[in-house]
This record gives C-alpha cells, structure tokens and sequence, in this order.
C-alpha cells in the first residue's frame, strides 16, 4: 500500500479478511488456532473456551475460512482448522508503517 495503491480486487479481498477479524470471538479463534502445536487445532478444542454455542462457533469458522484466513481438512468425525500464512502475510504487508 505505500508502494502503490491497492486495485479494487485486492482491496475486496483485503477487506473480507479485516471484516471477518473485526469480530472478537473469530479474532481469538484465530489467535487460537494459531498458536495450536502443530499449527492446527480440531473443531473440539476450539468450543470450551468461548461463552457461545458450537453451532455459532462453526459460523464464525466458516466466515474465517471464507474469508480465506484458515482452512479445513475432515479426519473422520472432526474437523482440524489451520491458519493460512500467505493471508497473514499480505495483510502484514498492507498495515506494515513505511521506512
């Protein structure tokens, strides 16, 4: 961004992943998810610690991965989460202060 501006398309995609952190139970899920050994986390460790339902934490889930910041791989009945780094990356980029 302190290079060059950002085009609409990059921008978009840019603000999906902003919009989906600006929620503060997505941005712990990520936070979460993150510092997983392992860099992975399964569906069942993520519920116990959120005041909220399984079902809203699946939503939040799938706005994260709709928003292109995590993915997800079934392993039988569960699900294991996994941030995406090169999302991280770009978004470290944009907010990074110029030199």
């Amino acid at each position: 961004m302190v290079r060059e501006p950002l085009g609409a398309e990059a921008a978009a995609g840019m603000a999906r992943m902003f919009k989906a952190l600006s929620d503060p139970v997505r941005l712990r899920l990520l936070s979460l998810i993150a510092s997983y050994e392992g860099g992975e986390a399964c569906v069942c460790d993520l519920t116990g610690p959120f005041d909220v339902s399984q079902p809203t934490i699946s939503h939040h889930l799938k706005v994260l991965r709709e928003a292109g910041l995590v993915d997800s791989e079934r392993r039988g009945t569960w699900v294991y989460y996994w941030v995406l780094p090169d999302a991280l990356t770009q978004m470290s980029a944009l907010l990074k202060a110029p030199e």
